[in-house]
């Protein structure tokens, strides 16, 4: 398995409260791996790692061959620049449009400019479903619309990583599905590495390539989706049955 990212030995604590423990982990190269656990057990956190907006106490993050736990700076952004990130919420600006949104990275990371800024803002918001909607504002847009505005900006630089943190809260299973549906497309259309956190018990199952358990602060167990169900672990099998609702031993921090 060759892989995107690798966490070695992180540990971190927050507010004097130990988080991450010791987590060791190999996110594969082009899938979806999706981190389930407990509510507080630091799942948020360790995307953050990855994406180095916190850097652990110990420990080594790679992003490819490259070590960023101590890079700032212009280095650490151009690593970065191989990310995107789509947020619980989407995390879009209230007082621009959809097509706005969609461009703002273009037009502030590459300083792009004029008809190749429509070009690729108008191909995304079409592939994710929102052809014609570039002109509302995200007050005008349903939850899943503002998902999918959130995924069309994340797509939008063409990343070779996508981080999802919750990207279903607040829908409606149905709702939910549909934007599990679109991100498993996405990523099989374009091949990039996606990481997803998400309680969507047993649904993750269905669209993962990988699934790992973050637990105690470590991870308890990385399997392919459709072995993980199957790993004999009691705790496991217990967070699995009840739909992800168990709060596990050492859960503390989202």
């Amino acid at each position: 398995m060759t892989s995107m990212i690798k966490l070695i030995g992180i540990e971190k604590k927050l507010g004097g409260q130990p988080v991450l423990q010791g987590v060791d982990l190999s996110i594969p190269v082009g899938k979806l791996t999706t981190i389930i656990g407990g509510s507080g057990s630091g799942k948020s956190v360790l995307l953050k790692h990855m994406i180095g907006l916190l850097q652990p106490d110990r420990g080594e993050v790679w992003i490819g061959d490259v070590e960023i736990s101590r890079l700032s700076g212009t280095k650490l952004n151009d690593v970065r620049r191989r990310f995107a990130m789509l947020f619980q919420g989407a995390a879009l600006f209230d007082s621009l449009s959809v097509f706005e949104n969609v461009a703002f990275p273009l037009r502030e990371k590459l300083r792009m400019k004029g008809p190749e800024v429509t070009r690729r803002v108008e191909e995304k918001l079409a592939q994710v479903e929102l052809a014609g909607m570039g002109h509302k504002f995200p007050a005008e847009l349903s939850g899943g619309m503002r998902k999918r505005a959130g995924l069309a900006r994340a797509l939008v630089m063409e990343p070779e990583i996508i981080l999802f943190d919750e990207p279903t809260t607040g829908l409606d299973p149905l709702m939910a599905k549909s934007i599990h549906d679109l991100i498993v497309a996405m990523q099989r259309r374009f091949g990039f590495t996606a990481v997803m956190v998400s309680h969507e018990i047993p649904e993750i199952f269905a669209i993962s390539d990988w699934v790992a358990m973050l637990r105690n602060g470590k991870i308890a167990a990385m399997a392919p989706a459709d072995e993980f169900q199957q790993i004999a672990d009691p705790d496991i099998q217990e967070f699995i049955s009840v739909g992800g609702t168990v709060v596990l031993p050492g859960s503390h921090v989202r």
